[in-house]
């Protein structure tokens, strides 16, 4: 069974772009286009990882986070931050918040993929 993992962007480009990119690589991608819908889908599904905007409506990536890693069901669930904003104040905030990795917008999905599989290895089917 593929390894889920949960992309929170509310633009649909990085959605079809992941998707294709993720699927191709063995696992499978959830998708949320707000913060609120992606806690709510992380509580739901339990992916192993979550790749998380920081710019969103309804509740900020940042927002989200927070929420995931209060919650005893997501909070030891990786995950990674992606935003446009090379700002300091945002990668601290992530940090503290309890992001697991950052990357800049716009990223290789490579980088993406090298980072899912350092947070999350892929698992060995059992015989």
């Amino acid at each position: 069974m593929a390894q889920k993992v949960l992309v929170v962007d509310d633009d649909p480009i990085m959605h079809r772009v992941l998707k294709h990119y993720l699927e191709r690589n063995g696992y499978e991608m959830l998708g949320a286009k707000t913060g609120r819908e992606g806690v709510d889908i992380a509580k739901q599904e339990l992916p192993r990882v979550i790749v998380l905007d920081v710019r969103m409506p309804e509740m900020s990536g940042l927002a989200a986070l927070r929420e995931l890693k209060e919650s005893e069901s997501t909070r030891t669930i990786p995950v990674i931050i992606v935003t446009v904003s090379a700002d300091r104040t945002t990668q601290l905030e992530s940090k503290v918040s309890g992001a697991d990795a950052f990357l800049l917008k716009p990223f290789r999905p490579g980088e993406l993929l090298e980072q899912i599989k350092n947070l999350a290895p892929p698992e060995v089917p059992k015989d």
